[in-house]
């Protein structure tokens, strides 16, 4: 540790807030909160730690803090300062997945739609249903029962929906207010548990249709209610009242944490959601963090209240999240506690076995190949490929693997504009310069390994342009394909020798995917603009046909030589002029 962090750790104060963690170039890679400031961001310096904690000491160079004047204001806090700056090392729900919802609309003739958007538009929402298929089920079931329109729009004239009696007909038919409230009513009275009564009310509705002798009326019926049965024994009770609750379990291993959100609607369990993440701070302080990231997710919508373990501090939920929040201490649904954090140990061990995998081919796999190449390990790898078949459209690409994994949203492509010809290593100089050149102008992340898909001209011709103009030393190595186009060999050094992977380590299979990538993204590039090429110039000339005709004829077509083949009614049908479609095909049949 240097003087520097010692004399800012020596200053924290005995107070709450929330500490930034920065690495070498000034980026924010984690954001704590803490009880005590001074405990906490020491605790990182002293002491050993587990893998992943050690990971990010390793990278911390400096630190901020804010102080706040409560644990709960530094609850928030750590919120929006995560939401601002997205350190890789924090708890983030990255994960996008929606629970579908049914909606009543909130126009003069309202429908019924199933949706994972929540919105404030006055329309009425029901759910969160476990998976869309559920969703579905039960809309069925009740555009059966309820006669509400079923058309975006309306049209001039009946539907098959008004005969077979599911739709009131607003398009032709007089349908009043008061008509359209009974029905929505009944549909919420349904979606708010009320499907016994209403199964009840059928029944009866049933029998006095036999008693009249009237058993088609009586079969239908008869009909429903198997529906209503059959859609409602799919959930399971799990609680004797109807409160809309979520209940949470947690467990902590090997600096990881494994949360289990029971979702609990109506008295039932409908469906529950997992998440696994890495841990750097008290696990009590994480899962409120969890807790208060999980609600700022626009479809995790907060229920009535929520039951949580013990060891949790509810007042600071209470206060985050404006709900009761309760530790149940017996019965049911203490029980229901229990069983989260049970699910939660569970998973959290068949977790550890993916992790392990996963590691191996990622992290350990990186620590490895920074040993063998006697450099830092390579956290962030940059590695570039040239694509210019026969000399047409010459482009480059680069990829970045984080961690040994892809990380596509840092990905870039190049047209080369400086070099005429195929010539590979101008090519690569040019790319390499405009891509680091801008890295520092704009203080971009620097990666730790340079990788070009080559050999010893590549790596000359990169290295000259990172040291001698760039004032860069970074360490660069060269992928070697053997005659069938598979990784062979790894280069590095001036100059450049060797390196000898084991063909069937982890870090030379990270190799191949690397190289393998790099190669795909710079072929798609290349195939994207050899294709548009492609039209334009055998397009050129023709009266009439600018860009815009130019693209919808490859959109309509398919390709080039779909078009030349076309007879003009063909052309006329892909919404060209008759007169500009005479003129294509004559250009394409001069002879």
């Amino acid at each position: 540790m240097d003087n520097h962090l010692k004399e800012k750790l020596a200053l924290l104060p005995d107070q709450p807030g929330c500490y930034l963690m920065k690495d070498i170039q000034g980026t924010i890679i984690y954001v704590g909160k803490a009880k005590v400031l001074k405990n906490r961001v020491r605790s990182y310096f002293t002491g050993s730690h587990d893998g992943k904690t050690y990971r990010l000491v390793q990278e911390i160079t400096d630190f901020e803090y804010i102080v706040t004047s409560s644990n709960m204001e530094a609850l928030i806090l750590e919120m929006n300062l995560i939401k601002k700056y997205d350190p890789k090392y924090n708890i983030m729900l990255k994960d996008d997945k929606s629970y579908p919802f049914i909606k009543i609309t909130a126009e003069k003739h309202p429908r019924l739609l199933i949706t994972r958007n929540v919105k404030k538009d006055r329309g009425k929402y029901f759910g969160p249903f476990p998976n869309a298929t559920a969703a579905s089920e039960t809309k069925k079931l009740l555009d059966r029962l309820y006669p509400l329109r079923k058309c975006s729009s309306l049209p001039d004239k009946v539907c098959l929906y008004y005969h077979i009696g599911q739709c009131l007909a607003p398009c032709v038919k007089e349908v009043t207010d008061q008509q359209n409230q009974e029905i929505v009513n009944e549909i919420a009275r349904f979606l708010n548990g009320g499907e016994d009564q209403i199964r009840k009310e059928l029944e009866a509705k049933m029998l006095a249709a036999s008693e009249q002798l009237d058993f088609e009326r009586a079969k239908e019926y008869r009909d429903q209610i198997v529906s209503i049965e059959a859609t409602m024994e799919k959930q399971k009770m799990m609680s004797s009242d109807l409160v809309d609750r979520d209940v949470f379990g947690y467990a902590v291993d090997k600096g990881w944490m494994c949360v289990q959100v029971f979702f609990v609607r109506r008295g039932k369990l409908i469906e529950r959601d997992v998440s696994y993440f890495p841990i750097y701070d008290e696990p009590e302080e994480e899962f409120l963090s969890f807790i208060g990231q999980f609600y700022e997710k626009p479809h995790n919508i907060k229920p009535k209240e929520i039951f949580v373990p013990d060891k949790v501090d509810t007042e600071i939920l209470k206060g985050l999240l404006k709900i009761p929040v309760f530790q149940p201490k017996r019965g049911q649904k203490k029980e229901l506690v229990v069983l989260a954090n049970k699910n939660a140990k569970i998973g959290l061990g068949e977790k550890f076995k993916l992790i392990e995998r996963d590691e191996e081919r990622t992290v350990k796999a990186i620590e490895k190949l920074g040993d063998i190449l006697n450099i830092e390990t390579p956290y962030r790898i940059e590695a570039f490929d040239n694509s210019n078949i026969q000399g047409t459209n010459p482009v480059s690409a680069m990829v970045v693997f984080i961690d040994g994994k892809p990380s596509k949203k840092d990905y870039r492509k190049y047209k080369i504009k400086t070099v005429v010809g195929p010539d590979d290593y101008d090519s690569m100089r040019e790319v390499v310069r405009r891509r680091y050149s801008r890295a520092l102008k704009e203080n971009l992340p620097l990666p730790n390994l340079i990788i070009v898909d080559g050999g010893k001209g590549h790596l000359a011709a990169v290295e000259d342009v990172l040291q001698n103009e760039l004032g860069l030393y970074i360490p660069t190595a060269g992928l070697v394909k053997d005659e069938k186009h598979r990784t062979s060999e790894l280069l590095i050094g001036q100059p450049p020798q060797i390196v000898q992977l084991g063909r069937q380590s982890q870090e030379f299979f990270l190799l191949q995917r690397i190289q393998d990538e790099v190669h795909r993204f710079a072929i798609e590039f290349y195939r994207q603009l050899h294709s548009k090429s492609m039209v334009q110039s055998a397009l050129d000339g023709i009266a009439g046909v600018g860009g815009t005709r130019k693209k919808a004829l490859l959109k309509h077509f398919g390709s080039v030589k779909k078009i030349k083949e076309a007879s003009i009614d063909e052309l006329i049908a892909a919404k060209m002029p008759k007169n500009v479609a005479e003129e294509i095909y004559q250009h394409f049949h001069k002879e």
